[in-house]
């Protein structure tokens, strides 16, 4: 596994009770949009930038909700840790898939209450997520799965 852990922003992006998820063809995994935060940017910057990068739309970064420790050892392995944010972004179409900029990242819309159905990882945001979403924030873990507190 890799020794550094990677800071992650990820943005939670709404529509009529479906969230905005991100896959790469090919893989049988979703995930969040969202990316590395670079050195010297702040959480809201890196995320506005990575939804223009990947989606071509201006956000705008709302309510912290929460992070997600997350670890693993396929492929190498790594270890991350995920801020999560309620984003808001105009432009994106409701009732089809947003167009990507990026073509190894392909976005749908999937139904809050359905996430696992999409192999949404870190596996444990398919059970804190619609938590979350209902107020407060939280924490959770992959490498102590009985770690999951609301803040």
């Amino acid at each position: 596994m890799s020794r550094a852990v990677e800071v992650i922003v990820r943005a939670v992006i709404l529509s009529d009770g479906r969230v905005l998820l991100a896959h790469k063809p090919g893989a049988a995994h979703t995930f969040l949009p969202g990316g590395h935060i670079e050195p010297g940017e702040s959480a809201a910057a890196a995320l506005r930038r990575e939804l223009l990068e990947e989606l071509g739309v201006a956000a705008t970064v709302g309510r912290f909700l929460g992070a997600v420790e997350h670890a693993w050892t396929e492929g190498g392995g790594g270890h991350e840790v995920n801020l999560l944010f309620l984003a808001h972004a105009d432009g994106l179409p409701a009732d089809r898939p947003p167009a990507s900029r990026e073509p190894h990242i392909e976005f749908f819309w999937q139904a809050t209450d359905a996430l696992a159905a999409r192999r949404l990882e870190p596996r444990v945001l398919c059970e804190v997520l619609p938590a979350w979403l209902r107020g407060g924030a939280g924490w959770a873990s992959t490498m102590a799965p009985s770690e999951r507190f609301g803040l």
